[in-house]
């Protein structure tokens, strides 16, 4: 095969089902398309990214197992790459491979029935007895937390019960100055970056260990799941709660996590958080 020839086969478009989507804006025209719930354009999706896969594999398979001369030539390296774009393009889509499983994801995805981790009550659960507003708060929040939660992958039980403790369950809601809520339900502040409507009250931060009274600025929102929504951005967009992310499936682990990752100054944090959650899924189970 000519390198005219080659390059002619990698540059085939992507519906047609045997080309390599090797850059950017091939990989982004199959996600949308797979967007549109398309199941062609989701395999051919999850067939692409395997191709990827699979290249990257043989890749260092073949640096692994060949050492490259002094005097291989650009032309060379370039037709060894176009040849394992071929192979990886040919190994890819097979049955019970990973496009199989790349598309059931996907599917999941885009449906909302991604399966949640299933999430252990810890021992301190059991001494637990919930309060009636305690209830009254879950049952309030549960619908919109979990529509975020099937969105984000954060659990509803984990978001619910961090808003609970933030507000008291309820009773010690941010306000604005005329009585009517904030809907800030996690107490984020309102930064540099934050472009929208905003409500000064006095909180307890604590500086050196001790806790002192503070007047900070906080977001409003439209609705409570605009305040969830919010909140599931910061976590899952931030650097700084990526140990967070990855530790959805322990209650303490997360709690943990926020805690180290400066969410709140309170040094008993953790342990409170923890709790509300528990508190939350004890109810949710209940």
């Amino acid at each position: 095969m000519s390198m005219q020839t080659s390059l002619s086969a990698m540059s085939m478009s992507p519906s047609t089902g045997q080309g390599l989507a090797a850059d950017a804006r091939s990989l982004d025209a199959l996600k949308l398309a797979a967007n549109g719930n398309d199941p062609k354009a989701v395999r051919e999706a999850a067939k692409q990214f395997e191709s990827l896969f699979m290249r990257e594999l043989i890749k260092s398979m073949r640096e692994a197992t060949m050492k490259s001369g002094l005097l291989d030539s650009d032309g060379e390296k370039l037709g060894t790459d176009l040849l394992d774009q071929q192979f990886a393009v040919q190994l890819s889509g097979l049955p019970g491979g990973l496009t199989d499983a790349i598309t059931r994801q996907l599917t999941q995805q885009m449906s909302g029935t991604a399966k949640a981790p299933t999430i252990a009550l810890g021992a301190e659960a059991a001494r637990i007895k919930p309060a009636a507003n305690q209830r009254s708060f879950v049952e309030q929040h549960d619908d919109a937390a979990e529509r975020v939660s099937r969105e984000t992958g954060i659990p509803a039980s984990f978001m619910i019960g961090q808003a609970g403790h933030e507000t008291g369950w309820g009773r010690s809601e941010i306000r604005h100055r005329d009585g009517t809520p904030s809907h800030n339900l996690f107490g984020i502040k309102a930064g540099g970056s934050w472009t929208g409507p905003t409500v000064a009250v006095t909180t307890t931060e604590y500086i050196g260990g001790e806790p002192r009274k503070v007047t900070a600025r906080f977001r409003a929102y439209d609705s409570y799941e605009e305040s969830f929504r919010d909140y599931a951005r910061l976590i899952g967009n931030s650097p700084r709660y990526e140990k967070a992310r990855a530790s959805v499936s322990s209650v303490s682990a997360y709690a943990s996590e926020l805690h180290r990752a400066g969410y709140a100054t309170d040094p008993a944090y953790a342990a409170k958080l923890s709790r509300a959650i528990h508190t939350t899924l004890k109810i949710q189970r209940t």
